[in-house]
């Protein structure tokens, strides 16, 4: 009888433990794309904005080509771009990163880290900072670090640089 009350109290506080790690660690661990191993250590906070409807339609790489203006043609469209530069990458990998990152909130701006203390907030779906952005903007996307496609594929350029994959990346970095 206590092997199985101490079993059971046991498995109670994993579950609640793995649960309050699972809703406090979300906001904690957000991924912000850096340049130095240093910033990449910072913990980061992704503040939560809606996506306006004049931002959406200031956005020049969307609904390009067929694709669905969302998270889902916005991802498909990268891939697609990325193929063709020789940057690697799943759609899973992707929408698994900007889901910790932003929450698919392309408008998401990093207000509270040591980048945004400096002036380069993190910012897209990818949480990217304009240092990064502009290192491994890749030809042919918008030049604007808000915009979904070209955030998407600086981010995943980064990371093919850097971690071989954007598939590769799990967790802050």
């Amino acid at each position: 009888m206590t092997a199985i009350t101490r079993t059971s109290r046991f498995a109670r506080l994993r579950t609640l433990a793995v649960t309050g790690l699972a809703t406090t660690g979300a906001a904690a661990a957000a991924l912000t794309l850096m340049p130095s191993p240093a910033q990449a250590a910072e913990a980061t906070q992704v503040q939560s904005s809606a996506v306006t409807a004049s931002a959406q339609n200031n956005r020049s790489a969307q609904g390009k080509a067929g694709y669905a203006n969302n998270l889902d043609g916005w991802i498909k469209q990268s891939l697609e771009i990325m193929r063709a530069k020789g940057i690697p990458g799943s759609y899973e990998g992707i929408k698994r990163n900007i889901m910790r990152e932003s929450g698919g909130n392309p408008n998401a701006q990093n207000n509270w880290d040591i980048n945004a203390k400096n002036g380069t907030p993190s910012k897209g779906l990818l949480q990217v900072i304009a240092p990064t952005f502009r290192a491994y903007h890749v030809p042919g996307t918008p030049h604007n670090i808000t915009d979904p496609v070209a955030n998407i594929t600086a981010a995943c350029n980064y990371a093919a640089h850097r971690y071989g994959s954007i598939d590769n990346v799990n967790s802050a970095y």
